[in-house]
C-alpha cells in the first residue's frame, strides 16, 4: 500500500511538472524540486538531479506541441541551444562540488526573479 502511496505522489509531482511546462514553456523545476524534497522525502542533490532528468522529456513533448502550433523559430533558438548545452555540460560536471547551500540559494534566487518580473511585467 505504502508504494502504491509514492507510486501516486510521483504522478501528481509529473503532472504538476508536465503542465507547468505545457503553458509557460519550461518551469517544471520550480514544481519539481520542492516536491521532490518535502513531499517525497528526496535529498536536495537528487532532487535538483532528478529534476533535470524529468524535465528534458517534458521539453521535448512541449517542443513538439510547439512546433506543430508554429511557435518556433529555429534559426533563432540556436545559438541559445549551443549555450544551453555548454552551460548545462559545465554545471554537470561541478555539480557535485558546489556546496549545497550555493544551489538552494541560487534555487531561490532564480525563483524570486522570476516571480517579481511576471508579477511587474503583468
Amino acid at each position: 500500500m505504502r508504494e502504491k502511496k509514492k507510486t501516486v505522489k510521483r504522478g501528481v509531482t509529473g503532472a504538476l511538472a508536465g503542465a507547468a511546462n505545457g503553458f509557460f514553456g519550461s518551469g517544471g523545476g520550480l514544481f519539481l524540486v520542492p516536491l521532490f524534497t518535502k513531499w517525497l522525502k528526496m535529498d536536495q542533490r537528487r532532487a535538483f538531479a532528478t529534476s533535470v532528468a524529468v524535465i528534458f522529456p517534458l521539453s521535448a513533448v512541449s517542443l513538439i506541441v510547439y512546433f506543430f502550433k508554429g511557435g518556433i523559430d529555429f534559426f533563432g533558438v540556436l545559438p541559445m541551444l549551443l549555450g544551453g548545452l555548454c552551460g548545462g555540460f559545465i554545471a554537470g560536471r561541478i555539480f557535485n562540488k558546489v556546496p549545497i547551500s550555493l544551489l538552494r540559494r541560487g534555487f531561490g534566487i532564480l525563483i524570486l526573479y522570476g516571480g517579481i518580473r511576471a508579477v511587474l511585467l503583468l
